[in-house]
């Protein structure tokens, strides 16, 4: 009989603990660190697919998107902090309100935005850009490609790599102007010739602070994909330990 109650005992223990943990690492997740991986090309030189990083949730305070399956627990932000211009940041895409994009923040509330043969203009003045090395891109089967990197110097003096494919200029070089409304803002990939984001109005647009999950922060894991989760023997050769723990600027 007192086997059976030690038994009983300790799985009630266990269970206990279990809940305890998901509860912590739910809680940790809504209000401190929320970890993302990177499925697209969209920030690359800046952001790489197969890059796994947190992203703080209180740095722009919380809104129900910061809940687990955004439960609309309440409306607006609270504690909000607003993004500075250049922050990299994952927001839920206003055309579905559920899908995470991570993009960097080009325009702030008022600004005029505008591409012209692939120069950034912020309220009619060129955005600093200087060409620097080509990017050089490894694919996991051994091939390179090479890309034309500029360093883009935003007028409030924070710096990023960008890269622009060659060939013919795109509808994206070449954008009518925008402004972005009040409690808005406009948001541009690294890579700007693959990058689904605020000049394409029909599918993200202006993003909504209410929007905005987290500001990333660092990079704590990283893959090129040559090989799959139970291919172990490859893994030393598939993730790239130079990029652990880079912070992202």
């Amino acid at each position: 009989m007192g086997i059976s109650r030690k038994k009983s005992g300790g799985l009630a223990e266990t269970i206990k603990t279990v809940v305890y943990a998901v509860l912590i690492a739910l809680v940790v997740r809504t209000v401190a660190f929320e970890p993302f991986n990177i499925p697209s090309k969209s920030m690359v030189p800046t952001l790489l697919v197969g890059d796994y990083l947190f992203v703080s949730k209180y740095s722009y305070g919380y809104s129900k998107y910061s809940l687990p399956l955004s439960l609309p627990l309440f409306q607006g932000r609270i504690l909000f902090h607003p993004p500075e211009r250049g922050d990299v940041a994952v927001f839920k895409v206003p055309s579905d309100n559920r899908t995470d994009y991570i993009k960097r923040i080009i325009g702030l509330p008022g600004d005029r935005i505008q591409v012209i043969h692939r120069v950034l203009y912020i309220n009619g003045n060129p955005v600093e850009r200087k060409q620097v090395a080509d990017y050089v891109e490894h694919d996991p089967r051994g091939g390179t490609q090479l890309y034309a990197q500029y360093i883009e110097t935003l007028p409030n003096g924070r710096s990023h790599p960008i890269i622009e494919y060659s060939g013919n200029e795109s509808p994206a070089d070449n954008t009518p102007e925008y402004v972005v409304p009040e409690g808005h803002y406009f948001m541009m990939g690294d890579n700007r010739d693959n990058s689904q984001d605020s000049r394409f109005l029909n599918v993200v647009g202006y993003v909504p602070a209410e929007n905005l999950v987290g500001r990333a922060e660092i990079i704590f894991f990283s893959t090129n994909g040559s090989a799959a989760l139970w291919e172990v023997w490859g893994w030393p050769w598939a993730v790239r330990w130079n990029r652990f723990f880079t912070l992202i600027r």
